[in-house]
């Protein structure tokens, strides 16, 4: 990689967002929790959430990744409270495509996500920056199997 190419992945929109994560930390009392881990790199990231009406009512996520995975924890963490299950999955999977396959960056609460598309040309960095959303998604669907 060169420094440009450096450059480029790692913009001021993405180093700050690294730097001011929402919801840091972990729940007293989670109804449902879920760690992933990313071979890569070895980052994690845990998530926490309670559930009301099928939405997400409080979060929290322990984040020990990189910049790209802590810019994509702020975004999630910046959206997740009042999400359902389904606009989770929905984001992750809009995320994934935007990452593999050159679709356009999730909408909506996750359009934050579109910091992100400089990653697009790096494969290793992918899973770390699909950690957040996926322990958030598998925690809800702890929390509704609970």
């Amino acid at each position: 990689m060169s420094d440009s190419d450096l450059v480029k992945l790692y913009s001021g929109r993405i180093l700050a967002l690294a730097a001011d994560i929402p919801h840091l930390g972990r729940l007293p009392a989670p109804q449902g929790s879920a760690r992933r881990r990313s071979p890569v790199c070895g980052s994690t990231i845990t998530a926490d959430v309670v559930m009301r009406d099928g939405r997400v009512a409080e979060f929290a996520q322990d984040v020990k990744a990189c910049a790209l995975g802590q810019a994509s924890a702020a975004v999630v963490g910046g959206a997740a409270i009042g999400r359902n299950r389904a606009e989770v999955e929905a984001a992750r999977d809009a995320l994934r495509a935007m990452l593999k396959d050159g679709a356009p960056p999730p909408s909506g609460a996750f359009a934050g996500f579109e910091v992100l598309l400089p990653a697009r040309d790096y494969k290793n960095r992918h899973a770390s920056i699909l950690l957040a959303i996926e322990a958030l998604a598998e925690a809800i669907t702890a929390a509704e199997a609970a």
